[in-house]
């Protein structure tokens, strides 16, 4: 199976450019630099859940550091203002991932804190779209589906958190078998 994983390519920029791109009469240029890199996924029960982790991990850390995202960027680019949007919306795979650091504070709107921020697209060609959002010391997941492709999306929702769950407690375990008490943190999650 593969997927389409979507990756920032724009330089982190820190709040001071932040900070210029407000300013009137700027030369910064607003707005995303996404491009995509294919990812392979395989799917399978393995022993130790954390070896199905590592692998994705180890695949997506190699192909964000490649001239993947990069070239995929300036190919859509290049298509959209030749063809227009229609022609820039043929499906390479049948789903797209997208995963974003939220805050790691808690923030408000207007005095309101926020409980959880829950992004999602539309319009894009896939049959399953799932954006993964971390807000504090809580994830969201956002899935956007074909109904042609996932009948039922509540399931799929269901074995997410049931694999999620299966890789915290073996964290867990390995922290506390390790004895580092039940603090560990997996580098993607």
């Amino acid at each position: 199976m593969r997927s389409t994983l979507l990756v920032n390519i724009r330089p982190s920029s820190g709040i001071q450019a932040l900070a210029d791109m407000m300013e009137k009469n700027t030369e910064a240029k607003w707005g995303n630099w996404i491009g995509f890199v294919i990812l392979p996924l395989t799917v399978g029960i393995r022993d130790d859940p954390l070896d199905y982790v590592r692998q994705a991990k180890a695949t997506i850390d190699r192909k964000k550091h490649s001239l993947e995202a990069l070239c995929s960027f300036s190919v859509a680019n290049l298509a959209l203002k030749l063809f227009g949007i229609k022609a820039t919306n043929t499906p390479l795979t049948r789903m797209g991932f997208s995963n974003l650091v939220g805050p790691q504070e808690e923030i408000g709107f207007y005095g309101h804190a926020l409980d959880f921020i829950a992004p999602s697209c539309y319009g894009h060609p896939h049959g399953l779209m799932i954006n993964f959002q971390s807000c504090v010391n809580k994830m969201t997941i956002v899935l956007s589906v074909d109904e042609n492709t996932i009948p039922d999306p509540h399931r799929l929702l269901d074995d997410f958190e049931a694999s999620l769950k299966l890789i915290k407690e073996t964290v867990y375990a390995k922290s506390l078998a390790q004895g580092r008490g039940g603090h560990a943190k997996l580098g993607y999650f």
